[in-house]
This record gives structure tokens, sequence and C-alpha cells, in this order.
């Protein structure tokens, strides 16, 4: 079932009141960069948008089963531009902070934070209820020391009003353009409906515009 999106106002209390930061020194990184995130040719004849959330469980399905074969079949072949698009939709503060953690590090190096927030939602959920990602700060902290960043940096990161405030922004304007759910995604700016979500359903609507 897709999880649906709300109307939400984020702030930094959200995550102090987590546990998801904590007292540190400051570091020379975790400076948020909002660029958009994305692979494949800039020129490339089809661009796949996908809204998205590292704290939906089935975002997180898709990422496993269905995005491999994508990427693989169409942007690694230069046919598809993809672009990831964050919406806070499941555990809004885990999923802000998930976010605002790709959007600290490299550009090269964001989508696989990404993946790897999505990969770990099983690990997050240890001791407590279901989709409440407990455990999240010591998993997302691990993550982002794998991808270069201290501690000091993490907790910096994740509670910086100007990041939160971008993504408030973020989440507004995609409840604007009509995205209701996660996963959602767009082909060259066309929302399709996607049921299984699985790699030949995407190519039914990809395939037709690389003939054209």
């Amino acid at each position: 079932m897709i999880k649906t999106v709300s109307t939400l106002r984020l702030t930094v209390a959200a995550f102090l009141m987590l546990g998801l930061a904590a007292c540190g020194q400051s570091g020379s990184k975790g400076t948020i960069k909002v660029d958009e995130l994305s692979e494949g040719k800039a020129d490339a004849p089809v661009t796949v948008v996908e809204y998205a959330s590292v704290a939906c469980p089935i975002c997180a399905q898709v990422n496993e089963k269905m995005m491999p074969a994508f990427k693989s079949k169409y942007v690694e072949t230069g046919k598809v531009r993809y672009v990831y698009r964050p919406m806070m939709t499941g555990n809004a503060a885990v999923a802000a902070a998930g976010h605002m953690l790709a959007n600290c590090v490299s550009r090269d190096k964001a989508l696989t934070v990404i993946d790897s927030i999505m990969r770990a939602q099983p690990e997050m959920d240890q001791g407590g209820a279901p989709e409440q990602y407990a455990n999240a700060r010591p998993v997302l902290l691990r993550i982002a020391q794998s991808a270069g960043l201290s501690e000091a940096d993490f907790n910096r990161c994740v509670t910086d009003p100007a990041g939160l405030n971008t993504l408030n922004e973020l989440n507004q304007q995609a409840l604007k353009d009509g995205v209701t759910g996660t996963p959602t995604f767009l082909i060259n700016g066309k929302t399709v409906q996607l049921s299984r979500y699985e790699i030949d359903e995407l190519s039914a609507h990809i395939d037709p515009l690389l003939k054209k």
C-alpha cells in the first residue's frame, strides 16, 4: 500500500525529542547542500522522477527489488535520467534526518546514503513499535561515518534549521504538484500508476518513449 503524504512542519525539537541528535562539538562538515539528486545522462531522452522516503517501507522494497534492474537497464545505458526527490512519509523525523544526511555528504555519495538508509530500515526498527525506528540514531550515525562525516558533523546536519526549512518547502511543493503518496513515479513529467512495482511494469511506460 502506498504511503500517503500529509502536511507537516518539522522542527529541530522533533529531532531532539527522538534522540536523533546528541551534544557534540562542531566540525568542518555537515552543511546542507541542496542539489537535485540524479543519475544518468543529463540529455537522456527520458527522465524518471521518483518521490520517495527513507522511512517508507514500500519505498525500501522498491529500492531493493526494482531499482537495481531499472538502473542497469536504463540509467547505466544512457537511456534514462533518474531523479530522486525526498518526501517525509512514514516517520517524518527519521525521514527528514535521513534526507538531510544525504544532503550533507558529497554529491557522489548522496544516493548511496539514501540506498543504505532504506536497506537499514529493519535495523532502525528494532526495539520499539513498528515504523517508530527506535534504533534510528546509531544506524544513521554509522551510515554518516561511512560517508566521511564525524559525529559532530552528523549532529549539526540533522538539526540544521536551514536544512529543515528546505525539506519543508520541498514537501509542500510536492503536495502542490499533486504527489499524494510514496513511492510516486513521474516519467517525462507525467505521473504513472504502478501497482506491482516491478521492472516490467515500469518498462511498459518507458519503452514506448524510447521509440519516438
